[in-house]
């Protein structure tokens, strides 16, 4: 998983197609105006656990602290250039350490054109070819988050069901749908 290289295929699109190729790659430091195109945006973060960045040096502190020293959080680009991102959590502790947790953004301009799709794909891909002792990527998406939803459904994954009064997002108790993918999952 520490791997540096960058994973690329053609963005499968969703209709409209994104007209370039969708890789995955670590986000620097160098990226954070591309990364405030997204993560600045109350739409995008909308239904997300973290507020939307107001300030560009809250964003390099986040990316120098939290995103350079996580085990795989990658920068979805299209065409050389960071539109998004995804994440999954390394769990250490006894009970978790089969799994990790999948998180994604994507800038508002690339929605409904494949893409986090098929970055979902590589990513799940890499880290289970990374990661043997992973066993289970899982998602938990906010119950209005369609979506998002139907990114996993398309992804491979497998609804399990909602968890109601779950979490507080934004200062309101939600309902999630609790989604997953297997190592032993068919990935064709």
């Amino acid at each position: 998983m520490e791997k540096q290289e960058q994973h690329t295929i053609p963005a499968s699109g969703g209709g409209s197609g994104c007209g370039g190729r969708v890789s995955l790659r670590p986000l620097q430091l160098s990226d954070v105006d591309d990364f405030m195109v997204w993560a600045s945006d109350p739409d995008v973060a909308q239904l997300c656990r973290w507020e939307h960045y107001t300030s560009r040096n809250d964003a390099l502190a986040y990316v120098a602290g939290t995103v350079l020293p996580h085990p795989y959080f990658r920068a979805i680009c299209v065409d050389g250039r960071p539109v998004g991102q995804v994440s999954v959590t390394r769990n250490e502790a006894g009970l978790e350490a089969c799994r990790g947790e999948l998180g994604y953004a994507l800038a508002l301009g690339y929605w409904g054109r494949g893409i986090m799709t098929d970055a979902v794909r590589m990513a799940v891909a890499e880290v289970f070819g990374g990661r043997p002792e992973l066993e289970r990527v899982e998602a938990i998406v906010d119950v209005e988050n369609k979506a998002s939803q139907r990114v996993l459904e398309k992804a491979g994954f497998t609804r399990e069901g909602v968890l109601r009064k779950y979490a507080v997002v934004k200062g309101k108790t939600r309902d999630v749908v609790v989604f997953s993918r297997l190592s032993t999952d068919d990935h064709s």
